[in-house]
């Protein structure tokens, strides 16, 4: 991980603290019972059971320290700027082509989230919409082929 600064929202803070918070208190108890119950299964040669929980730890305990480095870079952006798209902005997009509006929270990587369309600033679409204002059209190079948007509206939530 990088020594820049991680970009959140308010909203993403919270999530990042609400993860890290369960798996230290929550799943590390979890997999210490796990991991108890598979040596009492004894030989841990062939102990699948201790094998996979001792697994599932050692992927936790990484997503703890990523987690614990993210909070320390974390920058929250505090007042949002509607009068063009940055960091913490909602904005209403209208594809010309199939005339389908369609809306997206810009957020950091650290929260991107396409199914509850929250895209990254660092996103293809991201790096297109932000600075843009209301009324301007961005073009977005997608697997597809190229999709024109025109900003129909920006708002703080």
């Amino acid at each position: 991980m990088s020594n820049e600064e991680i970009i959140l929202t308010q909203e993403g803070l919270e999530q990042l603290e609400a993860e890290l918070e369960d798996l230290k208190v929550v799943k590390r108890k979890e997999l210490a019972a796990r991991i108890k119950t598979a040596i009492s299964y004894g030989d841990l040669k062939e102990n699948s059971e201790y094998h996979s929980a001792k697994n599932d730890q050692s992927f936790m305990e990484t997503r703890i320290l990523i987690l614990e480095k993210m909070l320390i870079k974390a920058r929250v952006v505090k007042s949002i700027d509607v009068s063009t798209v940055n960091v913490g902005t909602v904005v209403k997009l209208n594809d010309i082509e199939f005339k389908e509006e369609i809306e997206y929270r810009i957020v950091g990587p650290a929260e991107a989230d396409v199914h509850n369309n929250k895209i990254s600033y660092e996103s293809p679409l991201g790096k297109e919409l932000m600075g843009k204002s209301v009324g301007d059209k961005i073009s977005v190079t997608a697997p597809i082929g190229i999709i024109k948007y025109e900003l129909l509206e920006i708002r703080a939530n």
